[in-house]
Formats: C-alpha cells, structure tokens, sequence
C-alpha cells in the first residue's frame, strides 16, 4: 500500500469542517429541489448503471391534491446516516469481519454521502453494498449471496447499486483505517517496555483494547472525514490512557515525534488531539424514537403514495377505538403488517449469524456459511 501522504485518501477525503458542511448542505438542498419538481426524492439505478426519477413523476406531482412530503432537515440527515453506520458495525461484528473490513465500509458510507442525500438513496442499500464493496477491496471475499443470505436480504440489491456506490466514490477506494495506526503504536509501545517486565508489556494490551473501543466511536462522528487515521489512533489512545495512567504516553509521543523527523511539533499534535476530542462531544446522539420518525418521513420523502396509505392506517386504527373493547376478539398483527415490513422499528436487532470459517492451508479466502436463527434476523428493516 502506498504511502498515506500520497494517497487519495489524504489528498481528496480528508476536508476541513466548513467544506463538509457545505457537501452536507448541497446535498440535501438538492434533495429538496427534487421534491418540489418531482414529487418525489428516490433515484432510480437503471441495468446501465444510469440514474433517473421515477417516469411521470413530475406529471403525478402536479396532479396529486395533497400537500409536498416533508423533506429531511440536515440534521436528521445525519442522525439517519449515523444510525446506519452503526449497523455496519453490528454487521461485521455479526459475521466477524476484521476492524478493516468495517472500517472501510464506514468510511465509503460517509464518502458516498458527501455527494448524495438520504432522502435520493437508500441508506440501508447503500450501507449493505458499502460492506460487501469493502469486503472485495480488503481481498476477505464474500460474495453477494453470502452477504445476502446471512442478513436475509435479496443480494439484487447489493449488486444493483454496486457501480452506483463506486461512482460516487469517484473508484477512489483506498482507506488507511485508524486500526492499522493503532497497532503499529501499541507495537512501538510493547518494544519500548519489554525492559520493564511482564506487567509493563499487559498494561500496553490492555489500553490498546481500550483503544479499539475508542476508534469505534470516533469512526460514528465526522471524525475520519476531518483528521487522518495517525492522529485519530493516537487521540484514542491519549483518551484511553487518560483515567487509568498505564503508560507514561507524553514521554513516548515526544521520542516519536524525534525519532520519525516529523513535520509537526508536539503543541500541534495535542491541538489535533484535542480537536478530535471536540468533534466527539458535538456529534449527534442518536435516540431510537427519532430515527423511526426520520425514517418515516424518509419513506414518505421516498415514494409520497405512503404517505396516503399511512393516512389510511390511521384512520382505521382511531375507529377500531372507538369500539368497545369487549366487543371484539383479540387480534394479531399479520405478518405483512408486523415491524419487519414497516422500517426501523423494536424488531430491528442484529443477531449474529453462525459463521464458520474454514482457512485453505496456503490460501487467504474464505468460505462461510450462515444459518438463519429465528424469524428476527441481522437486519429487520424492510422498505
């Protein structure tokens, strides 16, 4: 792999905080403008790998009595995309990816929606092809199907909106995740200590574990948009470090910083550091409550015709209220009504897959096998 500083990793995907946030805004204005014209925000991927509204749209807009969905705000927008790559966490922990293999997803996720809005692409699609692009990329192969079959989705899906997702990451596909620094650190680290004896080199593994739990969160913030992954892993470690002091990190930092002739000095690292920290605590806490009341204004944003077939639900559900409780049988939600079919609701957990993985002597490939457990699967979110 190529250097960091000569990568287009570093040279296109790493922006200062106003250019994301002009990215984020343009995006959801145009989002915006689609609804107005077209009624509707969805972007259809044809077999060429083109994109177009829906046909008549416009002409459907024009004609429909009721008044234009509501469009997300940019803020909702980043809440649902936050709760995404959440999930594209609890996928790769569910099939046992490595930190790469998530880390990259993530951060195509983020790249891809830099230049697109929620409300023209569906996150959940992008997010499942977001993960099996990284799996290809990082050579752990796992096909469509595998991928497909183990969250029970149709893997059409994953291949329909594969050139779509690498289009929007301009086919610029390489990612130094924060991982790799991490352990290259916690590698330093262990061989600076092994004077010390046995306890000093446990107490080097123990705040890289803690470490790990750090980068996780900061891969859920703006954070790899804004920083590269050197500062980010040493910002985790610095935090990690902080409540329980194993290691003496300040010493260590300078002797680096010394030993690698680097560009920055000491004050502007610990700047970057606290910068990172900062972007943390002003990230967006997602509540379950409100991603399912963004999701249902993303699906009526989405297809406005839901929007008259949830009027409806509505409707029926005030009349049956009206009857007397005694009156009526008890009734049981089918399933083509149940959370499954009806977006992110409380049926939407992961369950890990069983996953067995048999390593070719001489071979890095890999082939799985998932079982379904249960009628609640990896992913109950269906559009």
């Amino acid at each position: 792999m190529a250097d960091f500083s000569t990568s287009s990793h570093c040279h296109h995907w790493i922006l200062q905080r106003q250019t994301l946030v002009d990215k984020l805004r343009a995006s959801n204005q145009r989002a915006q403008e689609a609804l107005k014209k077209y009624g509707a925000t969805r972007v259809e991927v044809q077999a060429d790998g083109s994109l177009a509204y829906p046909e008549n749209a416009e002409v459907e807009a024009a004609a429909r009595k009721g008044p234009t969905p509501e469009h997300l705000t940019v803020q909702e927008e980043v809440m649902i995309r936050k709760f995404y790559e959440g999930k594209i966490q609890q996928v790769c922990t569910a099939f046992l990816f490595p930190n790469k293999i998530q880390a990259t997803a993530i951060l195509y996720f983020k790249r891809f929606y830099l230049n697109w809005s929620v409300m023209e692409h569906d996150p959940k699609h992008i997010m499942l092809t977001c993960i099996y692009i990284s799996c290809k990329v990082e050579e752990f192969h796992v096909s469509a199907e595998e991928l497909g079959k183990g969250i029970q989705q149709d893997p059409q899906v994953v291949l329909k909106n594969e050139l779509t997702v690498l289009q929007g990451l301009e086919f610029e596909l390489i990612v130094y995740a924060p991982y790799r620094s991490l352990d290259g650190y916690a590698f330093d680290l262990e061989n600076a200590v092994q004077g010390m004896g046995a306890v000093a080199v446990k107490n080097v593994q123990e705040l890289r574990e803690q470490a790990v739990f750090e980068v996780d969160i900061m891969m859920l913030t703006d954070v790899p948009l804004l920083f590269p992954p050197g500062q980010i892993a040493m910002a985790a470690l610095r935090k990690a470090n902080r409540e329980n002091r194993k290691v003496d990190l300040e010493r260590y930092m300078q002797g680096l910083l010394g030993r690698t002739g680097a560009k920055h000095t000491m004050s502007e690292l610990e700047s970057a550091m606290d910068a990172i920290e900062i972007a943390m605590n002003e990230s967006v806490h997602v509540e379950e409550e409100g991603v399912r009341r963004i999701d249902r204004k993303l699906k009526i944003c989405r297809n406005p015709q839901l929007q008259d077939e949830t009027k409806k639900r509505e409707r029926k559900g005030k009349q049956k209220q009206k009857k007397p409780q005694d009156a009526a049988p008890p009734t049981y939600p089918k399933p083509a009504d149940s959370a499954i079919n009806h977006g992110i609701e409380e049926s939407d957990n992961f369950t890990t897959p069983q996953v067995h993985m048999l390593r070719w002597e001489g071979m890095l490939s890999l082939l799985m096998s998932v079982k379904e457990i249960g009628a609640k699967t990896v992913l109950a979110i269906q559009y």
